[in-house]
């Protein structure tokens, strides 16, 4: 089966179409390469270009006999998109809306699409399930759910097959050491931590240390990259096997605070992590821990990388490694 995987030059993307490909897949990478890396597209061919080009974007589908969808490609920086909504509802909304219209006109019904948790906005409760309300407090949460949206009403109208899934904290990378998290700007913590302990950067900015937790910084939910890949993978499957469409929530179940990650990176790289505290930033809640029962039970979805040691310990190697940093 060939598989469009929509910015699979990026992160999650690349780690995921290495996953596709080991399975048996064919992934078809479309990448624009303003964030993705040409080098990290290995597993099948990558046909550059934007998502913005409806009648590109119906070629591509048509021309590689694209059979399902993965869809990655979106702009994710929270504070970002605070600051231009507009540039995010362009890129992330429309241009689905460009995908979603491709597919359908050559008859592709199959598509798993890259949601977040930032749908759920503050939460009410924790660990945060699939029915808790979707009240997102930025204009990226605000995109991805509008998509979820549009996905329940193709459903209904054309037919569409969808699986949603909501991520936590996406971290490390692949074990093999082929691809890691190479973001700029970089804003996520592990990799900012291991570049401080390899001294490329002076201190590792931690925005809030009064919180209501046990050290007083903020506790989220560090799933694995290639776990959060695998189960792309098999919620492919499951639509090709006939599953109905479904939001899933993908997180470790597991909440680590910052100075515990922190903590955690000192050990596996044997080097101190220099840290300069900060406020808290607008919107960022105490914790953020996902309920994954659902996916688990869906998808038959394990999430053995998902812990802080081997986040760590990957995300070392392969920064370590990089010939970027």
């Amino acid at each position: 089966m060939k598989v469009l995987v929509t910015g699979g030059a990026g992160y999650i993307g690349s780690h995921t179409a290495k996953a596709l490909a080991r399975a048996g897949f064919e992934p078809i990478v479309l990448d624009n390469l303003s964030m993705g890396h040409e080098s990290s597209v290995r597993w099948g061919p990558l046909v550059r270009g934007d998502l913005s080009d409806r009648e590109f974007v119906q070629g591509v589908v048509t021309a590689h006999q694209i059979e399902a969808v993965i869809h990655f490609a979106a702009y994710a920086y929270v504070g970002e998109s605070i600051r231009a909504p507009r540039k995010y509802f362009q890129n992330n909304v429309n241009n689905t809306l460009n995908l979603l219209g491709a597919m359908l006109d050559a008859g592709v019904r199959r598509i798993v699409f890259s949601s977040t948790c930032a749908t759920y906005g503050d939460p009410q409760s924790v660990p945060l399930r699939e029915d808790h309300p979707q009240l997102p407090v930025n204009p990226y949460g605000e995109s991805k759910l509008f998509v979820e949206k549009v996905l329940r009403w193709y459903e209904l109208a054309y037919g569409l097959k969808w699986v949603a899934l909501r991520y936590f904290n996406v971290a490390g990378a692949d074990p093999d050491g082929e691809i890691g998290e190479d973001h700029d700007p970089e804003t996520h913590l592990v990799p900012l931590a291991v570049q401080v302990a390899l001294g490329l950067l002076p201190a590792l900015a931690v925005y809030g240390t009064d919180y209501d937790t046990p050290d007083g910084t903020a506790i989220r939910d560090y799933v694995h990259v290639s776990d959060i890949a695998d189960a792309h993978v098999r919620a492919l499957r499951y639509l090709v096997d006939g599953g109905r469409p479904v939001a899933l929530n993908l997180g470790s179940e597991i909440g680590s605070s910052i100075r515990q990650m922190v903590s955690t990176v000192e050990r596996v790289g044997g080097m101190p992590v220099r840290t300069r505290d900060c406020a808290r930033r607008p919107g960022d809640p105490a914790q953020l821990l996902a309920d994954a029962s659902l996916a688990v039970e869906t998808l038959d979805w394990r999430h053995p990388l998902s812990n802080p040691q081997a986040v760590v310990e990957t995300a070392w190697r392969w920064h370590r490694r990089s010939p970027r940093l």
